[in-house]
């Protein structure tokens, strides 16, 4: 078993995966401010509570989208598993092709959803497969049944859409984002839920249908769904979606044992 964790911009997702999948998960605040000692001390905590002795782990891999935490968060995993963290970046053997104009400015976080996708969904014998992941952004990005991560789109998430409307206006407040019963709004409030969960919804089913015109040949591709906004808005895509919320730590899981023997140093 591995420790694996995905620093996003908004939370960090700390997950333990074995050959039979995931086992446990939990999300913590990303803080910039927060030391090496700070992250150990909840690190280990949070193993401790599901009944993980982190002695006992086999190695760990990071993934991380917020550069100013990843020193803290290796040095934090070092000291509580008592190994050096293998962390996504480029070089790290990936079995993709990168097929974009500047490699080493594509998100960790994307590579990572993308070898995911194409070893449990794609290959040469299947398709290609379109991963929406919804965090603090949205994205969407193409990995093809060759192995060819070929692009994507990025969009603001749900809920920096749903700040930004409340910081930026007078009238307007901050929302939860339960979908109203229809999609016209009889009150601001529903208004705004409407635009938030539908309006989100349309604009991703809007977004595979143009991505699909531009594969080769009119090629059908698959949808997967993650992230943790996924489960808000999968339900009303008029896209056929297929939510997979541990997409990302699969990834990890298989780029560790693609990258294992660097993953392995003991202190």
């Amino acid at each position: 078993m591995i420790l694996a964790l995905d620093a996003g911009n908004t939370n960090i997702c700390i997950g333990c995966i074995d050959s039979s999948g995931v086992q446990m998960t939990a999300r913590i605040a990303t803080d910039r401010m927060k030391t090496e000692d700070e992250y150990a001390v909840i690190l280990g905590s949070i193993l401790r509570i599901n009944g993980i002795d982190p002695t006992l782990l086999e190695g760990s891999i990071i993934c991380s989208v917020v550069p100013p935490v990843n020193r803290m968060l290796m040095l934090a995993v070092e000291m509580v598993i008592g190994r050096v963290p293998l962390l996504v970046r480029p070089g790290i053997r990936t079995g993709l092709a990168l097929k974009v104009d500047n490699p080493e400015a594509l998100g960790s976080d994307r590579i990572v959803d993308t070898v995911a996708a194409n070893a449990l969904f794609g290959g040469p014998e299947g398709k290609t497969v379109i991963v929406v992941d919804m965090g603090t952004m949205t994205t969407l990005s193409i990995v093809s049944k060759e192995k060819e991560f070929l692009g994507g789109v990025i969009c603001p998430g749900i809920r920096l859409s749903q700040q930004a409307l409340a910081k930026n206006t007078s009238q307007l407040p901050s929302i939860g984002l339960e979908a109203p019963k229809n999609a016209i709004g009889r009150s601001t409030v529903e208004c705004m839920k409407s635009g938030a969960i539908f309006g989100t919804a349309a604009t991703i089913d809007g977004l595979i249908r143009r991505i699909r015109k531009e594969l080769p040949d009119g090629e059908e591709a698959l949808v997967v769904m993650t992230g943790g906004m996924s489960r808000w808005i999968a339900p009303y895509c008029r896209e056929k979606v297929l939510l997979e919320p541990d997409l990302l730590l699969k990834g990890l899981w298989i780029l560790y044992r693609k990258n294992m023997t660097k993953g392995e140093r003991k202190k």
